[in-house]
Order: structure tokens, then sequence, then C-alpha cells
């Protein structure tokens, strides 16, 4: 059964006393075939679990010419391991990997090529072109999907050869290959080179385009999602041709893997752009919607990932799901950063029609025991608020009613909300200032203080305590965080210009010496120092400064740059789609470093880089100089 299986494989990691290496030694010289197989198994064991079998690489690598395909492979995965520190040494196995490369098994002959393919060492790379060559041209198609993915690997280490070779001209003919799984991996391996060229090495024109399209239906789903992506950059000749396109892949959206479904996704996105016929994207809108709610009953990961893409989706197409509101109601079992992007999407898709729903949903939110849940659910309903005018008021009397809980979070969040309906709606809302001024003594979050006294300030004129309000703030002035030092000074100046007696007065001189004696933050300072010179040489022109008609915010649900919303709309499904940034914020295009053979003359690897080496005096520098000149530019070192 799998246990026993499970059973004999854990045999092999089993570890002995002292001399183990020498033991494997021992056994890898036997001429039994079953006890030499089960010697490489412990050798790759061994070295799975981090220790170091390389003593053994001699022995490992006579192995290598066995019929035993399973052998085979196992001497393979050892040799890529240790080549890079034994380059030597591997070159004793080349002439088994040029004899395997043409062994009558199309298996064999694959498995060869990949190995040479992942072997980053210069002197093995040169005698992989040729295998290469007859690979991309052989009869099997295993061998030439394998073939094309090996161009790619090799473009990494040598892009030169790759070049000379005519490799990349190879694969777009291979685009057009009889077999799909061919036709993927052609595919993805020229947009690997392309992402690592420095000029654009593959083009989708017209005729390779339905090539592409004909092969989606019969490959692999990892090989749709490669010849997906690649279309997504095609640039439709006219409407006729988006449509057709979108007709061709509207069935991958029923498909059952959702990195499919995403990809599908993206590339009718793309092409919806070129199209104008309103009947057209209104049949599209209905037909992208049930695939997007699908992905929300996949695993709790798959679903983080589905949102962070609808929630792109949304902004540019809110249409498509603006029917679906209720799949993004949070559910009692979704993990916190579930609820968090649910929440951002029930935000952008809330509308007249459904906000009394989103209401009652985000009021409840507000009553459950995570905070910081809380806190982003109030947040929500004054978003609400500010994107919809006709629900302002019934958004306001949510918060209100949330305030009367005096629960000490959410009465500091609604404040702040508050502050932005007031800024959005000026002269509207202002009859609820007496609930908030009620809830001042529990104020203990600077966000919250700050809004509070920017209220305060703002409205001074119709409260009629807001001296004493101001005051309590004061006593506090030194410990508070700079956001509300800045907003204190702001609301003393304007309480003293709206209402210039005697006790505003003494306070405005305590802030202001305050700001510019007791602190050491410059902002504070120079806003204080600013102050004090208009109060004191013209208050007419203070109040026109201080007191001038704020601009009405406007609001913020759709706070993405259009331009950087494009990018990441054909990102959908990729990294740059969950971190919402574009991939050039977070993708080092930098090529790993190949190991040259004289690398390691002398047994020693990389003790020094070549130009101090050269340099130096020691013997031989500048000849290896030369050598290096000669052998033209060497690959760029790792960042």
């Amino acid at each position: 059964g799998p246990r026993g299986a499970m059973a004999a494989a854990g045999g092999f990691f089993q570890t002995t006393a002292r001399g183990e290496i020498h033991e494997l030694g021992e056994e890898l010289k036997t001429p039994d075939r079953a006890k030499k197989r089960d010697a490489v198994k412990r050798v790759i064991a061994a070295m799975t679990v981090g220790k170091d079998v390389s003593a053994l690489f001699p022995l490992v690598v006579n192995c290598v010419q066995t019929d035993n395909l399973e052998l085979k492979k196992l001497v393979y995965l050892y040799l890529i391991n240790y080549a890079k520190t034994q380059p030597d040494l591997a070159l004793m196995a080349v002439n088994t990997f040029v004899k395997d490369a043409s062994d009558p098994s199309p298996l064999i002959r694959a498995l060869a090529v990949r190995t040479m393919g992942c072997i980053r060492v210069d002197k093995i790379t040169e005698y992989l072109c040729d295998p290469l060559a007859r690979a991309l041209k052989d009869e099997d198609p295993y061998v030439r999907k394998t073939a094309a993915i090996c161009v790619a690997k090799l473009f990494d280490i040598s892009p030169e050869l790759v070049e000379e070779r005519g490799f990349i001209e190879v694969l777009k003919d291979m685009v057009g290959d009889a077999n799909p799984m061919v036709v993927a991996n052609a595919v993805a391996s020229l947009a690997e080179i392309d992402s690592m060229a420095a000029q654009p090495v593959f083009h989708i024109e017209t005729q390779n385009l339905f090539k592409l399209l004909a092969a989606l239906n019969e490959c692999t789903e990892w090989g749709q999602v490669f010849i997906l992506d690649s279309i997504v950059s095609y640039h439709a000749r006219d409407e006729k041709e988006a449509v057709s396109i979108v007709e061709r892949i509207t069935p991958r959206l029923q498909h059952a893997n959702c990195a499919v479904v995403l990809s599908a996704v993206k590339v009718i996105l793309r092409q919806l752009t070129f199209i104008t016929s309103p009947d057209f994207l209104a049949l599209m809108s209905k037909k992208l919607a049930p695939p997007l709610v699908s992905l929300l009953s996949a695993e709790k990961e798959i679903q983080y990932v589905a949102l962070r893409n609808i929630n792109l989706i949304v902004q540019r197409y809110p249409e498509i799901l603006a029917h679906e509101i209720k799949v993004f109601f949070c559910k009692y079992n979704d993990p916190i950063y579930v609820k968090m992007e649910k929440l951002e999407v029930m935000i952008r898709l809330a509308s007249p029609a459904n906000i009394d729903q989103v209401l009652l949903e985000l009021k409840e939110y507000a009553s459950e025991v995570d905070v910081e849940f809380v806190r982003k659910a109030v947040r929500a309903i004054g978003r609400c608020a500010v994107a919809l005018e006709s629900a302002a008021q019934r958004c306001v009397d949510t918060l209100l009613e949330l305030i009367r809980t005096k629960v000490n979070y959410v009465v500091q969040e609604a404040i702040i909300v508050i502050r932005d309906i007031f800024r959005r709606y000026p002269n509207q809302y202002e009859s609820i200032i007496g609930v908030l001024c009620d809830s001042l003594d529990t104020l203990d979050q600077p966000d919250a203080k700050a809004s509070m006294v920017w209220i305060i300030g703002e409205y001074a004129d119709r409260i009629d305590n807001a001296d004493e309000l101001l005051e309590s703030f004061l006593d506090s002035f030194p410990e508070e965080t700079p956001a509300v030092q800045l907003q204190l000074l702001t609301a003393t100046v304007k309480l003293f210009l709206k209402r210039p007696t005697e006790r505003p007065q003494q306070m405005i001189q305590l802030v202001l010496s305050n700001a510019t004696q007791e602190t050491d933050n410059p902002d504070l300072r120079d806003r204080a120092y600013i102050y004090w010179r208009l109060l004191s040489s013209d208050p007419e022109a203070a109040k026109a400064v201080v007191l001038s008609e704020k601009p009405v915010i406007a609001n913020d649900a759709t706070s993405m740059e259009p331009s950087l919303l494009n990018e990441l709309l054909t990102n959908v499904s990729m990294l740059a789609s969950v971190y919402h940034k574009p991939p050039d914020a977070f993708v080092a295009r930098t090529r790993p470093q190949v190991h040259r053979a004289a690398e390691f003359d002398d047994g020693t690897a990389l003790a020094a880089p070549a130009e101090l080496t050269a340099g130096s005096g020691t013997g031989g520098g500048g000849a290896d100089l030369l050598g290096d000149l000669l052998d033209g530019p060497a690959a760029p070192a790792a960042p």
C-alpha cells in the first residue's frame, strides 16, 4: 500500500554513523545494478537534506552509462546540483549527454537536453548547441517541447550563442507546430526570452494569432495560460477581429483551472477596448460575471487573489458585477484578508439601488470582534456617503447609531469619516456636531483627535463652548503627535479669528509660544511663525487665508491613476495585480551569474573577483586577463 511505499522511501533518508560517504562510495562501485541504484538514491536523499556529497562526484557520474531510465534520472539530478562547483568533472559526463541526445528513446533524448540546459557552466553550454539544434527538429513532439524550454535556459546563460545559432527563429517557426504542447512551450520560451532581451523578440502577427487560438483547445491548462498571456499584447486590426478573438476565447471562461479563467478574462477585457458595439459589450458583461463569481467558491488563498483582480476589474467595468454585490458580503468564517478585500469591492459596487443592503451589512460588521475589520467597515460607510450623494443621509444616520453604541474604536473611526462627509457636503450635516462633542473624552487615537479638532475649529462659530472644548486638548499639547499639534494650531487660530475675545486670545498665545519654542518639529514651527506674522501684521489677510472656502473633496473610491489601472489590467492574474503595483516596481530584470570553468581553477570557488586577482600582482594575472578578453564579454555578475 502507499504507507509501505512511504516507509520504503523513508529508508533512503536514514543516516548511518561516521564514514557514511565512504560507505556510499563502496556501494557505488559495486557491479550489482540494484545495489548501485539504491546507493544513488541514498546519495540523492543525503543531497536533498542538505548534506555535502560532492566528494562522490566521479563515482556517481560513472553510473550515468546505464540503460535504466530511473537511475539515469537520478544521476542527472545529482549532476545539475553539483556541476557548478565541479565543472571540470561535469565535463566527463558530456559525452554521455551527447550520446543520450541521439538515443532511440524520446524520453532519454529529452532528458539529456533538459539536463544540459539546467547546468549553468559555459563549457557544457558549448556542447549543448548541436544536440539542442537536433532536438528542436526532432520527430517526437515530447523532445521538441522540452527543447523549446531549453532555448530560454540557454539564452539566460549565453544570449549571444542563442542569436548566433538562430534558435529564436526556430522557436518562432515552432509557434506553428502541429502539436499544441510544442506551441505552448515555444510561446512560453519566447515570452521568457522577451522579458530578458534588450529588444523585443516576440511579436504576435495575425497568421500566428489564429494558429495559437487553434492550439488553445488541445493544450494542457498551463499551456493555455502561456498562450493566453501572450495574446494579451495583440492589437486587433479592427472591431471585427477583436469580436472574433473574444468569441474564440469565451469558452475558456468555463475552465476548471482558476489561472486559465483569469487569463481568459484578461484577454477579453483587452479586446473589449477595440469594440464599440453596445449590444456586444452588454453581452460580454453578462458572460464575464459568472466565471468571476465562481472564483469566490475556491480555496481562501485563491479567493484573495481573485478579489484583488476583481478590485481592478470593477474600477474600469463596474457594470460586470453590478448585480452580484451579495457575493461579496463577508461570511463569518472568512479569513480577515478575504474580508478586507470583499469590503473594498463592496464599496466600489455600492450604488443607489443596493445601498440599503450594503449599509445593513456594514452596520453588522461594525459589531464584530476584530477591531481592524470593524474600523474598515465604519470607514466603508463614510466612503459610501462620500461616493453616493443620494445615500449620504442614510450613511450619516447609520454612523450616528454606531456612535451611540459608545464602543471606543467605533466612535473614533466614525469621527474620522464624518470629517470627510462635512468636507464633501458643506452646510448639510452640521446638526450632528453636538453628538460628536459628547464623545470628546474617549478619544485617544491621533487620527480621531485630529479630525475632532478640525471639526471644532472649522465650526467654532456654531459651537457655543468651542473654546472650552479646544482648551481640553491644549493641556496635553506637547505630548500630542505632530498631526494633532498641527490641527490644534490651525483650529485655535480659526477660533481666535471667528471670536477675537479674551479667552481665545490667551489660548492662541499659549499655542504659538508652545509651537515655536517648545517643539523640534520644523513643520509645526514654520506654520506657527507664519500664523504669528499674519496675525500681528494683518488680521484681515489672516482671515482671508485661514478662513477661506475649502474645495469640496472628491469621491476617493476610484483613486487609482488611469494609466496605472490600464497597466494592471493587462497584468491580471500576475503578481502585479495582487500587489497593485506595476511589474517594474518589484521585478529586477537581471540575469543570474553563469559560472565559467576558469573560476574554479586550483579547486577554489570564486575566491575573489577577476578584476582584483588580475591586477593584484600574483602570478599569471595578466595572462588570465588576456584570456578573459579573448573569451569575449563575461556574463554579468549577480546583483
